[in-house]
């Protein structure tokens, strides 16, 4: 009997260090993390764990927040939205965590804001930029601006700077990200007196888009709108240019991670993003730097957008004084600062308030990459 409450006595024991090593007793303030680490997308989520890694490295480095250690537990959804509720479901059973940074596509981020709202999680989006996202109630931020104000902002750029009057959309009509921008920048082109001389689709998942290209040829535009994720992009400007439409090619942040997977096809190429990694701000000066010491590479905007989303939590736990979600909560609502990727505050549905930029695809030193165009305020 002695040895039987023994053994039950030790293994409550390290229960109870395990509460401590993990718990909201510990020196560990753990932050959950949703991304595509594989599949389609894995570019945004692997750039945004690495900014968040980056940040965390930063802020512990400088003693923590509030003297704790931050620690991030990841998982993979691979772009899939059953996957990003598994996760959820893990991250909060399992790990015990109520701040969730992800995930990155709206379709994945969209799956969870229920489950975060009625249980109090608060929930951090970097980059689903879907107008919806944030319905689901108070506990739901996001860093990025919505699709609204970047088909916008795509639109503007191509009438206003590109100086085109004529344009064709080819857009996923399966893809709510792919269809808001669509919408959004034909209202802004018609608006700065321009004419949509073809409004094509395609489905998720299509890889021939030649039919579509045949119309939009046809119709002889002078700009190309591509409201899509980098990988279809990809091949949609391939065949686009095997056509001999030459005209330039507008997008969204979307694009993010064709300078690693597509070719001279994209050049004269411009999109919206959320920040440019050649800008001279000192701030970005310094996570560039930082960021190619620790991976080898120039961060592209998803990375900026999760090292964002970081510190933004980290400044509202500071405000708050505590790991309680709900004073969490109401401290970013009250953000008002200036960030990597803009000066940032929340509007009333937890949509930030910054500008946007338009960058171009060039090729420099034999390699794709990205120069500053302009900069578009809300």
């Amino acid at each position: 009997m002695k040895r039987v409450l023994l053994t039950v006595l030790i293994f409550c024991c390290a229960g109870l260090l395990v509460f401590a090593a993990g718990g909201k007793d510990s020196n560990t303030i753990t932050i959950g993390g949703i991304f595509p680490l594989s599949g389609p997308v894995a570019v945004y989520g692997v750039e945004a764990r690495n900014g968040i890694e980056l940040a965390i490295e930063e802020i512990n480095a400088a003693g923590g927040i509030n003297g704790k250690k931050v620690l991030l537990i990841s998982e993979d959804d691979t772009g899939n939205p059953e996957i990003s509720v598994n996760a959820y479901r893990k991250l909060t059973a399992q790990d015990k965590v109520n701040v969730i940074i992800g995930s990155l596509t709206s379709g994945c981020t969209i799956a969870i804001t229920s489950l975060a709202q009625a249980q109090k999680v608060v929930l951090v989006a970097p980059a689903a930029t879907a107008e919806a996202v944030t319905d689901a109630g108070d506990f739901i931020f996001r860093t990025c601006f919505i699709d609204p104000f970047q088909g916008t902002v795509g639109g503007a750029f191509a009438a206003n700077e590109l100086k085109t009057r004529n344009a064709a959309v080819l857009y996923d009509n399966g893809n709510d990200y792919s269809v808001g921008l669509k919408d959004n920048f034909i209202a802004a082109f018609v608006n700065a007196g321009g004419t949509i001389v073809a409004n094509e689709s395609y489905i998720t998942g299509d890889v021939d888009f030649n039919a579509q290209l045949t119309k939009i040829k046809a119709a002889n535009p002078d700009v190309v709108y591509l409201p899509d994720y980098y990988s279809t992009v990809a091949l949609i400007a391939k065949q686009l240019r095997a056509q001999g439409i030459n005209t330039p090619i507008v997008g969204a942040d979307g694009w993010d991670g064709l300078t690693e997977n597509a070719g001279d096809e994209v050049l004269n190429g411009f999109y919206s993003n959320h920040y440019a990694a050649d800008s001279t701000d000192p701030k970005v000066v310094n996570f560039v730097k930082a960021y190619r010491a620790k991976f080898g590479s120039v961060p592209v905007s998803f990375a900026a957008l999760g090292y964002d989303s970081l510190y933004l939590i980290r400044d509202a736990i500071v405000k708050a004084g505590s790991m309680d979600s709900t004073a969490i909560k109401d401290a970013l609502a009250k953000t008002n600062g200036s960030y990597l990727t803009g000066n940032l505050s929340f509007d009333a549905k937890r949509n930030p308030v910054k500008s946007a930029v338009m960058v171009e695809l060039v090729k420099k030193d034999g390699k794709l990459t990205t120069v500053y165009k302009s900069t578009v305020n809300p």
